[in-house]
């Protein structure tokens, strides 16, 4: 359970984060959380797929990272062995927060429990403060603050894209049966992709309509990840074969 804090640049001069321990937060995680903006980076290692949040029903847009529950096959000891690390990851240890329950304004939090957070002195090797002894905002912390934002933003889209998939009935139910090289089996369920036959046959005032709203490179970027699912299983072969 993370441990929220505001950042406040009174109490957290001496708070350092660790980016080599970002990637850590990705371990037991095989969906990820990701946003139109970053799918044509995503979808050139992992597939894309969509699946329904198990608390509020709605679907959430995601990196495929392993075939079980904890199972993410892109790290190999502790360490994020893709090319792109998605938003979802990147921006830790920051959350977006409120500082009170009542209050209106968002406030940049920090998790106190990440393994990327600390406080000892002297800084550790290749930690980054968040402020300046005059108080001031370091670089890092104003490159964080921007990830935030653009995840922040690529909620939105990410929301509006989902909209538009329901609307346009594009949506289907994956069902995947994969055996792998030790003779393991095993069946993807409860995910989702894009119908490309429905897709074909949209009418053209609706292509249009997707295409000015700016999904269309979003659909297209999810259809061509599906082949990343044999680089998946590779890696799976791999670490079968250990």
């Amino acid at each position: 359970m993370a441990h929220l804090v505001a950042v406040e640049p009174a109490r957290h001069q001496q708070l350092y984060v660790l980016p080599e321990q970002i990637d850590a937060h990705a371990a037991g995680q095989n969906l990820i959380p990701v946003v139109p903006a970053e799918l044509s980076h995503v979808a050139t290692q992992l597939p894309l797929v969509l699946a329904k949040n198990g608390q509020t029903g709605q679907f959430v847009l995601a990196a495929l990272t392993g075939f079980a529950a904890n199972e993410n096959l892109l790290m190999q000891q502790g360490r994020w062995q893709g090319l792109y690390l998605p938003l979802q990851i990147q921006r830790q240890p920051f959350f977006v927060g409120k500082a009170t329950p009542e209050a209106d304004d968002y406030v940049v939090c920090i998790d106190m429990d990440s393994p990327a957070t600390g406080q000892n002195q002297p800084l550790p090797a290749g930690a980054e403060l968040l402020f300046l002894p005059d108080g001031s905002e370091t670089e890092f912390y104003r490159q964080a603050k921007l990830r935030l934002v653009q995840l922040l933003q690529g909620e939105q889209q990410r929301d509006a894209l989902i909209e538009m998939l329901l609307q346009c009935q594009l949506l289907q139910p994956m069902s995947l049966d994969i055996t792998f090289a030790d003779q393991s089996t095993t069946r993807l369920n409860g995910l989702y992709s894009i119908d490309a036959d429905k897709l074909a046959a949209l009418a053209p005032e609706q292509v249009v309509q997707l295409h000015q709203q700016g999904h269309l490179a979003a659909i297209y970027a999810i259809l061509g990840s599906a082949a990343q699912i044999y680089g998946l299983i590779a890696r799976k072969n791999q670490q079968l074969a250990g």
